[in-house]
């Protein structure tokens, strides 16, 4: 008996080993996708726009975010009239923050580099090859796939996408934050099915170290008309 209980563990940890090794990084992209909503549904998605809050530091304001396909995204919060904006297309990236003074601001191409994969409906893992990217299985993490993508521009993130629904249940990245290097760790929940088929994440908690940011959208409107003039840096 003391002889078969090792050996039946071992068997045992072979076979764990196999089941992870079963599904590949592109099995599992593959069917994060297909959560999503599938290819053909991605496709039919020209644009985004939701609405809904942002509480930061015990602050609120009325946020909206607007995607179109390939071209530019932009977010928008109101804080007491002052009104805070990231915003990346296809060719670069700007901020305004009336709290730090000045107007709009030019993102360095490290900031631009991390932020570009918001322009894409479907998210950084859709067709993540046709883009120059790579993508690694890191393991498992409880229940969580954990996949590394390389951009083209070496920009990393590591990806959990949850085993049994197959969302992304969080991100994690390096970033620069008021001058400062920190880890940003962005959890996503709150998964709804629009009126096209394509499934969003209602609600993002964004961790910057020192302080956290909250959003939680109330509407999405797909391939709402968007002038692609608003993700212009203005002058």
């Amino acid at each position: 008996m003391k002889k078969i209980i090792p050996y039946v563990l071992m068997v045992s940890a072979a076979f764990g080993t196999m089941s992870l090794q079963a599904q590949t990084a592109d099995e599992i992209v593959s069917k994060h996708i297909d959560a999503l909503g599938g290819k053909d549904v991605i496709k039919k998605v020209n644009s985004i726009y939701m609405e809904g809050s942002t509480q930061v530091m015990g602050n609120e304001s009325p946020t909206t975010e607007t995607i179109l396909n390939g071209k530019g995204y932009k977010n928008e919060s109101d804080f007491n009239g002052q009104k805070m904006v990231q915003c990346v297309n296809d060719k670069g990236g700007w901020t305004t923050n009336p709290m730090a003074g000045g107007g709009a601001q030019a993102m360095p191409d490290e900031a631009y580099n991390s932020a570009r994969g918001q322009l894409n409906v479907g998210g950084a893992l859709y067709d993540y090859t046709a883009k120059g990217s790579t993508v690694t299985l890191l393991g498992k993490d409880g229940s969580a796939y954990k996949l590394k993508l390389v951009t083209a521009d070496k920009d990393e993130t590591t990806y959990y996408i949850d085993g049994s629904t197959y969302y992304i249940s969080k991100l994690v990245k390096k970033g620069n934050v008021m001058g400062q290097d920190v880890e940003i760790t962005i959890a996503y929940t709150d998964y709804k099915k629009t009126d096209i088929g394509y499934v969003i994440p209602f609600t993002r908690n964004i961790d910057l170290g020192q302080f956290q940011v909250s959003t939680t959208f109330t509407k999405a409107e797909i391939n709402k008309p968007v002038d692609p003039a608003i993700f212009n840096m203005p002058k």
